[in-house]
């Protein structure tokens, strides 16, 4: 994190809270004058430069000149950075080799060996199973007229697929989604040491039920994207123990946290909208066009950081020394007014859909595919199987900023 040069002038700096109700309950509050004023701007709660134009994020999540990581590239003794703290070791484990930080030629050689199980045409053929699971879990709890429908619904529908495709035991999901939850508050604006060793505690705890599948799996081979990553081989070479773990983990986690915040966000917006419920599932075009809305309107992911891999002088006026973070702001980019006509609107009709939720580049998220057909299936499913939906109490959004999802989605029928 750099401190904010004087010479920034007042206009486009700004202050919120990420941990201040009032700013995560509504975000967009905050980009609509972000975006009437100055686009990119110095926030001086996390003491970086942040982007909030669909241009400008859409091109810097493609650019070479950042990076997820930097001490590929600096030390940090060089950075000024201080030693890790010894009781986030196994968090930091847990994150050394994830596809989400780390940089070509590691980047390259990891996602290539689990690429294949993530393209569209491996992940078209889950279509029946989740269409199965979907009417299976909504066949649990449609007889009682009301449920929490993100821990009924929302959530297990990505966790027991993502598991299945790993390898991981079904009855296991949950589980892996409550850890998943306990480490993802690492990324919360100031975080406790109280935070910190409870996340720390959860990947230990991730990271030795992994290594003992690995075991498994060494003496009995499945059919799973676990053997594939412990027998696969690339240029002669095979992951480590410590890199499976790291891929398995981001995505047992990746694979359902993003997909389970969609879906709640999803649920809440289409009921506010009062939009017609047919209409936007009247066929697969449509259901499509749906649901890259709900990504649009209502983002899972709403901040992005990268390292200036080197000084950098920007076009905008904007000066990077070598190791400053920038943000990426996807949730604001979303909401470009300078892209989207009535981008506050939630509209699956539009001609103008795009978004930035799963961000571009090389870190495009491998798992779009995979939940983008969960999204479509399960959304289309919920409001044709339960077409008097309702919201039973008004729903507050989680205290993680990054994350902009759901505490709880109470809805009766």
């Amino acid at each position: 994190m750099t401190s904010a040069p004087d010479a920034i002038a007042p206009a486009r700096r700004a202050s919120a809270n990420p941990r201040d109700p009032v700013f995560y309950q509504n975000p967009y509050a905050f980009y609509d004058g972000i975006h009437a004023s100055s686009p990119t701007f110095f926030w001086d709660n996390y003491g970086h430069w942040c982007f909030t134009g669909f241009k400008d994020v859409n091109l810097l999540l493609r650019d070479k000149r950042f990076g997820r990581e930097i001490l590929h590239v600096a030390t940090r003794e060089e950075l000024g950075w201080p030693e890790r703290k010894p009781h986030v070791a196994d968090f930091d484990l847990a994150e050394k080799y994830s596809l989400l930080n780390l940089e070509p030629p590691s980047h390259t050689r990891l996602r290539m060996l689990v690429n294949r199980a993530f393209v569209s045409r491996q992940v078209e053929q889950l279509r029946p199973r989740i269409a199965v699971l979907a009417n299976e879990l909504i066949d649990g709890f449609e007889k009682d007229g009301q449920v929490e429908l993100m821990h009924a619904y929302a959530a297990p529908i990505p966790a027991i697929i993502i598991s299945e495709m790993i390898g991981v035991p079904t009855d296991m999901a949950m589980q892996l989604v409550a850890w998943s939850n306990r480490m993802v508050t690492m990324y919360m604006f100031g975080v406790t040491e109280e935070t910190e060793r409870d996340a720390n505690q959860a990947s230990a705890d991730f990271i030795a039920y992994i290594r003992t599948l690995i075991a498994e799996r060494r003496v009995k081979p499945a059919e799973d994207l676990l053997t594939h990553m412990i027998t696969a081989e690339q240029d002669g070479q095979k992951l480590t123990d410590d890199e499976i773990v790291s891929t398995a983990i981001l995505l047992l986690n990746a694979g359902h946290e993003a997909t389970v915040h969609t879906t709640g966000n999803a649920v809440k917006t289409i009921i506010e909208s009062g939009v017609d419920r047919k209409a936007i599932f009247a066929s697969d075009e449509q259901t499509a066009a749906t649901v890259e809305e709900c990504l649009r309107f209502d983002a899972p992911l709403h901040m992005f950081t990268r390292y200036a891999l080197s000084d950098i002088e920007m076009e905008n006026g904007v000066s990077l020394r070598k190791g400053d973070q920038i943000g990426l702001m996807l949730g604001a980019a979303n909401r470009d007014p300078a892209r989207f006509a009535n981008a506050n609107t939630f509209d699956p009709f539009r001609t103008d859909g795009q978004n930035v939720s799963f961000g571009a580049g090389i870190h495009f998220c491998i798992g779009a595919p995979l939940a983008r057909i969960e999204l479509q299936i399960s959304l289309k499913t919920l409001f044709e199987r339960l077409p008097g939906l309702r919201l039973a109490k008004a729903p507050q959004y989680n205290n993680v900023y990054h994350f902009h999802g759901l505490e709880e989605l109470q809805v009766a029928w």
